[in-house]
């Protein structure tokens, strides 16, 4: 029996807390930060330090995703998509959301600056980024804090780069460019898709204050920046020919969608886009990890 009830104190709690890090973003991080460790071609076998920067990642980034959940409770609930999470249906109270948060961010960052002090201060900035600049400040005010987003994306491939490198270099910082351009991709073909959302709560984004023209253009264009810098990183790295030619029609395949969907742009077009647009930087994290194995 207290097995039982401890067991379903188990699942009440994932019920609860695990909605709120957003597992399939946070585990694609997590990825980018992976793979920026290996890329500075660290032996494979390293189990503690991967566990480490493993464990000090996901902390970090589970817990800037729950802080930006709890201060936009409000923007949620107004919206169709998002008014079924923990803290706007009430599944959880934002004192307790509040409090995960901020533990399971110390923790992390905390963890990190042990490991190591150039690496805590890159995951740091990753979560200050985020929470304050991106959510707290910009947010609300202009669709242009996706910059900002797209920065604090950028920070843990650039803190494993650095923590396998022991410094910043400039293939980091290419790698983190790459998804600085990605993002636009990702983000801008979500919110053409939930653009009535946004405009319910009140969020600006592209769509609504430049139009949907002007919106696919900068998706078209930071797609092509994205692939260049990605393919340049893959080049500074020394990534074998094989797998260049796998990331270059990798690359194709982007840059076919995101031109189709500003010359003959339709719903189905932009959201393949976005699907896609995940499982290119997924899949060019996952073959810098298997050029170094």
């Amino acid at each position: 029996m207290p097995i039982l009830q401890s067991a379903k104190g188990v699942s009440n709690l994932r019920q609860k807390y695990w909605p709120l890090i957003k597992s399939l973003q946070t585990a694609l991080l997590l990825t980018t930060g992976l793979a920026g460790y290996m890329s500075a071609r660290c032996p494979v076998f390293n189990l503690g330090t991967l566990l480490a920067l493993g464990g000090s990642l996901f902390l970090a980034i589970s817990g800037s995703t729950v802080l930006n959940m709890w201060y936009d409770r409000d923007i949620d609930a107004r919206m169709n998509r998002t008014c079924w999470r923990p803290l706007p249906s009430g599944k959880i109270t934002p004192k307790e959301a509040l409090r995960f948060g901020l533990i399971i961010s110390a923790l992390g960052i905390g963890w990190a600056l042990y490991i190591d002090l150039l690496y805590g201060v890159i995951v740091f900035a990753g979560l200050f980024f985020d929470v304050i600049i991106y959510t707290i400040w910009l947010k609300r005010r202009t669709a242009w804090s996706i910059v900002w987003g797209g920065v604090s994306g950028g920070m843990p491939v650039l803190a494993g780069r650095a923590l396998g490198m022991g410094a910043i270099d400039w293939i980091g910082i290419t790698l983190a460019l790459a998804i600085l351009f990605w993002i636009p991709t990702h983000i801008l073909t979500f919110s053409m898709r939930y653009h009535k959302d946004y405009r319910a709560a009140g969020v600006p984004v592209f769509p609504e204050t430049y139009g949907f023209g002007a919106t696919r253009a900068i998706i078209a264009v930071s797609s092509v920046l994205a692939a260049i810098a990605m393919a340049a990183a893959a080049y500074g790295i020394g990534m074998s020919w094989g797998y260049l030619r796998l990331m270059a029609v990798l690359s194709c395949g982007l840059l076919v969608l995101a031109i189709g969907s500003t010359l003959r742009p339709s719903e189905r077009v932009n959201f393949g886009l976005f699907k896609y647009a995940s499982l290119f930087m997924l899949g060019t994290m996952v073959m810098i990890v298997l050029d170094v194995i």
